[in-house]
């Protein structure tokens, strides 16, 4: 009992629930299970550490996220309608995850980036891979629309790390204040990191 095909499974998606609410470091292995509902012998059975798990957890969700990353960055719009297009369904998710749950959870990847960077090395790589990822997904974008002439950045990957860090900090903000409305100049600043000064006309294209 315990070993079956979906305890994995439901270990992993009781984790990511759990680390979304209340974080890592105030998790056991035992909460794990109980939310999971299944027996503590389970759970090493599957993952060597809670670290374990909660690197798998990451690895999952950036699963998911990236493949709407790529969905988004990867179309056929105009590069930086792509790039509105992110910015507006990464705000949202977050809104409709406020109006199920009552808070904003803001992003896991932030969120443990927040409590665990300085705690454990894998764990902080895992975050630095991610992270780094999503840059060069923006910088790609930040490229074509360079080449389209609308944009004026001297340095297009530095230019991708200033939006996806504003990205970050913005969501940290909704997530502080419990407050969605906290997104709505995402777009606009990200703009000006790009060097785009007729605002309207880029907000409208």
């Amino acid at each position: 009992m315990g070993r079956t095909s979906d305890a994995r499974e439901k270990i992993l998606a009781a984790a990511q629930g759990l680390i979304e609410s209340r974080g890592y470091s105030a998790l056991g292995v035992a909460d794990i299970c109980k939310a999971a509902g299944v027996p503590k012998g389970s759970f090493y059975y599957f993952f060597d550490s809670k670290e374990a798990l909660a690197l798998e957890v990451l690895d999952e969700h950036w699963r998911i996220q990236r493949g709407d990353w790529e969905r988004i960055l990867g179309g056929d719009a105009e590069p930086l309608q792509r790039l509105r297009q992110l910015f507006e369904e990464t705000e949202a998710g977050l809104r409709a995850g406020q109006q199920s749950c009552g808070t904003v959870s803001g992003c896991m990847f932030g969120n443990l980036t927040l409590e665990m960077s300085n705690q454990t090395a894998p764990i902080r790589e895992r975050l630095q891979t991610i992270f780094e990822a999503q840059v060069e997904m923006v910088e790609k974008v930040v490229v074509q629309a360079q080449a389209r002439g609308e944009v004026a950045v001297a340095d297009v990957n530095e230019a991708a790390r200033s939006v996806v860090a504003q990205l970050e900090g913005q969501v940290l903000f909704a997530k502080l204040y419990n407050n969605t409305g906290r997104l709505d100049t995402l777009w606009r600043n990200g703009l000006a990191l790009l060097g785009i000064r007729e605002l309207e006309s880029a907000t409208t294209a």
